[in-house]
Parts: structure tokens; C-alpha cells; sequence
């Protein structure tokens, strides 16, 4: 007999999403409200089953609880989850400062106040051009998966947004696991979903892979010390400088959100 393989957690979700739009569109009320309540009683019962697994729990069984990203969405939906909302808020802005260091700044956590997250934007990456992609890709990426919770965010030092290259216009923006990104060595260049990644002192950093100067591919260059050289006209990146050419201060490289927070390495695509 064939073994079924079970549905993964996307599919999961997906499937939920499924059954309450089209519960959303019956055409007779009473039939949309009975879905309701049952949809609600149904999260009330395995509410209580959880609260009282939790409890029957040590800490350390709770915290291998919460470990799993969709048991720990279950608490989360339930507020039964062990970590405190800041501690995970602090975790996310730790995991995705490796991305604003590359572009010279970093996010400070000024307070949490009614679910609510004050943040400010500081050193030059206020200042440049990707910040706005920065703030509402990566830094809301990284703060939607440690803590879906959060009610809204308050940002100091946001620029204006920039002009919009006319390729990246009318897209849509997709986050893609980078298999086997996370095991880039240190000094090392990989092409993977038509980036260039690069692994700079421990820190994965990702760029469209077109040279600034003459739009070759750069995975052929040769990286030494954060810098990386094209292999077919020459040119020289600084890469935790947000791949600014060293030699041109007008050429630049096109820079990809990057997050590492423990799972799969993901990088944010315009489809």
C-alpha cells in the first residue's frame, strides 16, 4: 500500500484559508453564522486541550513547545506561548541586523507599549536609499514570523521612499528559501534562485547577480576580505557596504533582503 505523505504545514494553512473563504461566501446567513460558531467552538476546545497540556508541562517541555513554528502559532493564537512578546520583538531585530549592517545602520527597540513596537532606524542606512524596503520587507518579515502578535509598529528614521527601478514595477514580493545557503562557507560566493550570496565574516549577504559596471554575472569573481571582484571587466564591490563599487561611488550593487532567524535562509523576490 502506498503511504500517504502528510500535508505540510503551508498546505495546512492554506487549506484553512481555503474552507473560510468559501464559508464566507455561502449565500444563506444562517449557514455563514452555524460556520462560525462551529469554527469557534471548535478553537475553543483545542484551546483548553492546550492550556491544560501546557500546564501538565516543566519549562523546558514549554519551551520545546514553542520550538515548533506551528505549535508555537497554536499558543500564540491561545496566549499561551512562554516567551514574553518583547524577548521575541528583540530576537527578530537580532536575527535581521546582519541585512542593515550591510547597508551601514542598524534598528534599536525604543519600548513596547499595548502591543505596539517603537522602533528607530539609525546611521546611514536612514538615509539611503533602500531603507523603506528595508523597514517594510525585512525588518516586518522578521517581526510577522517571531511574533505574528504584534499589533503595529511606530519607525523613527524612515526616508522617503525612493524612485522605484521601472524592472521592479507591478510585482509582487515573495519570500524564497535559500536551500543550502545556510551552509555557505565563511569567504565563499554561491549562485542560488539568480542571486549572488555571499558569506562576508559569518554574515550571508545577498545581491542580483549583475555587475554594476558591465552586468556580467559576479558568481565567477573572486571574494577577499568583503570585497568582490568581477571576473570580467574588474570592477570591485564592497559588499557589507551595500555593494558599493570602490572605485566608482556612483555604481552600486542591487541589494537583496536577507533573513536568517534560525530556520531557512529567505530572501525577498519581486515576482
Amino acid at each position: 500500500m502506498a503511504t500517504v505523505a502528510e500535508p505540510t504545514e503551508a498546505a495546512l494553512v492554506a487549506r484553512v484559508t481555503e474552507l473560510t473563504e468559501q464559508a464566507e461566501a455561502l449565500p444563506d446567513p444562517h449557514a455563514r453564522q452555524l460556520a462560525d460558531e462551529l469554527a469557534a467552538a471548535i478553537v475553543q476546545l483545542y484551546g483548553e486541550g492546550l492550556e491544560r497540556i501546557v500546564a501538565a508541562l516543566d519549562a523546558g517541555g514549554v519551551a520545546a513547545l514553542a520550538g515548533d513554528e506551528l505549535v508555537a502559532n497554536l499558543l500564540l493564537i491561545h496566549g499561551l506561548h512562554p516567551v514574553p512578546l518583547e524577548t521575541r520583538v528583540q530576537a527578530a531585530l537580532d536575527g535581521v541586523r546582519p541585512y542593515l549592517a550591510s547597508h551601514d545602520g542598524d534598528v534599536e527597540l525604543l519600548g513596547l507599549v499595548d502591543g505596539i513596537a517603537s522602533l528607530r532606524l539609525q546611521g546611514s542606512c536612514k538615509g539611503c536609499g533602500a531603507s523603506r524596503t528595508t523597514l517594510e520587507l525585512a525588518i516586518e518579515r522578521a517581526l510577522e514570523e517571531a511574533a505574528p502578535d504584534l499589533r503595529g509598529l511606530d519607525v523613527e528614521g524612515v526616508a522617503p521612499a525612493p524612485p522605484r527601478r521601472e524592472e521592479d514595477l507591478g510585482g509582487d514580493v515573495e519570500w524564497v528559501a535559500l536551500d543550502g545557503a545556510a551552509d555557505l562557507a565563511r569567504g565563499a560566493i554561491a549562485a542560488a534562485a539568480g542571486l549572488l550570496v555571499a558569506n562576508v565574516a559569518g554574515t550571508l549577504l545577498a545581491y542580483h547577480d549583475a555587475c554594476a559596471a558591465c552586468a556580467a554575472p559576479l558568481t565567477d569573481g573572486v571574494l577577499l576580505g568583503g570585497r568582490l571582484t568581477c571576473a570580467t571587466c574588474g570592477a570591485t564591490f564592497d559588499l557589507p557596504r551595500a555593494g558599493r563599487c570602490v572605485a566608482d561611488g556612483e555604481l552600486q550593487l542591487r541589494p537583496v533582503p536577507l533573513l536568517r532567524n534560525g530556520g531557512p535562509v529567505r530572501v525577498a523576490l519581486v515576482r
